[in-house]
C-alpha cells in the first residue's frame, strides 16, 4: 500500500518533470487533489497540455518508459477522449496514476475538479453527464435481459443484468438530487430512505427465488424514480415494467421459453 507522503512526492516528480519538458506547454491536477478533497485511498491525477509542434506519440512513450522504468509501473490502460489520452498506470504498490495528455489548443477543464499548475488553459464546455433519458432507457434494456436470463436458468448473467440494471436506477436517483451520476460517486450523499431502499435490491445468492425478489425491487424503483421526475413517461413505461414486475414475482423456473 501506498503512503501519503510517497504519491505528494511522486506527484510533485511528475510536476516538476512536465515543467521541464518543453514539449509540455501547461499542467493541471485534476481529481481529488484539485479541489482539495483528497483522503489515504486518492490518487494521482495529472492533465497535460501538448505543444502543438511535438509528436505527441513520442512525448506519450518518453513518459510511459519514466513510469515503467523510474516509479514502479506494472501495467497501464488507455482511455480516449478526442484527440486526448488519458493512460492510467498501476504502480506495484496498488497506486493509480492517470497522465492525460491534450493537445494544447484543447487544453482545458472539461470538470469543475481542476487546477492549473502553470501554462494557460482554454475555455471548454463541460463533458456531458448521463441525460435522465439515457439512464432510463439503459435501466429498461438490462431490464428485458434480465428477465430472459432467469427465465433461461442463467444465474450468473441474470446477476450481472439486475445489479447493472440498479446501477443505472442509482443514477437516475443521484441525479434527481444534485449529485454525481458516474461510478457511484453521489451514492453514498442519497436520502437514507432512498439508501435504504436500494439495499433490498441487492442480490445475496443465484438461488431463484432470490434472483426473482431483487429484480421485482429494483423494477419497482426504476418506476418510482421515472415518476418522480417525468410523470408523463413514467404513465407510459407503467405497463411493460409492471408487467417485468409481475413475470419476476410469478415466474417458474424452467429452461428457455
Amino acid at each position: 500500500m501506498f503512503s501519503k507522503t510517497y504519491r505528494d512526492a511522486l506527484r510533485n516528480s511528475l510536476i516538476a518533470r512536465a515543467r521541464d519538458d518543453e514539449r509540455i506547454t501547461a499542467a493541471a491536477l485534476t481529481g481529488s487533489a484539485s479541489v482539495d478533497n483528497e483522503d489515504e485511498w486518492s490518487d494521482i491525477d495529472l492533465a497535460m497540455g501538448v505543444a502543438s509542434g511535438a509528436d505527441q506519440k513520442q512525448l506519450i512513450a518518453d513518459w510511459t518508459s519514466l513510469m515503467y522504468g523510474e516509479h514502479g509501473a506494472v501495467h497501464h490502460t488507455d482511455v480516449n477522449r478526442g484527440a486526448a489520452l488519458f493512460r492510467v498506470f498501476l504502480l506495484g504498490n496498488t497506486l493509480q496514476v492517470e497522465l492525460a495528455f491534450w493537445p494544447d489548443a484543447e487544453f482545458g477543464p472539461i470538470a469543475p475538479t481542476f487546477r492549473l499548475l502553470f501554462g494557460s488553459a482554454n475555455n471548454r464546455p463541460s463533458a456531458p453527464s448521463s441525460s435522465f433519458e439515457e439512464l432510463v432507457g439503459m435501466a429498461w434494456l438490462y431490464a428485458l435481459h434480465a428477465r430472459s436470463s432467469i427465465a433461461r436458468g442463467r444465474v450468473w448473467q441474470a446477476e450481472y443484468m439486475i445489479s447493472g440494471m440498479r446501477d443505472y436506477v442509482v443514477a437516475l436517483a443521484c441525479l434527481r438530487h444534485g449529485l454525481p451520476t458516474v461510478y457511484a460517486r453521489g451514492a453514498d450523499r442519497l436520502p437514507e430512505a432512498i439508501a435504504n431502499a436500494f439495499k433490498t435490491t441487492l442480490v445475496h445468492s443465484l438461488d431463484e427465488r432470490e434472483l426473482r425478489r431483487a429484480f421485482v425491487a429494483v423494477c419497482e424503483l426504476l418506476l418510482t424514480e421515472v415518476k418522480a421526475v417525468d410523470i408523463k413517461l413514467g404513465d407510459r413505461l407503467a405497463s411493460p415494467l409492471n408487467e417485468l414486475r409481475d413475470y419476476g414475482l410469478a415466474m417458474e423456473w424452467g429452461g428457455t421459453r
